[in-house]
């Protein structure tokens, strides 16, 4: 599944979605990186 993540107030990633941190972050998979970052609520209609 495909999450959006904030990296900063300006830097999103897009990646596949591989788990959930204590800190209420997210862990994503971009090729072979990983990066964390609070996931971006909502869903557009």
């Amino acid at each position: 599944m495909l999450k959006t993540i904030t990296l900063g107030s300006c830097v999103s990633v897009q990646g596949t979605f591989v788990k959930s941190l204590t800190d209420g972050k997210i862990l994503v998979r971009v090729g072979q990186k990983l990066f964390a970052g609070f996931p971006i609520g909502g869903r557009a209609i």
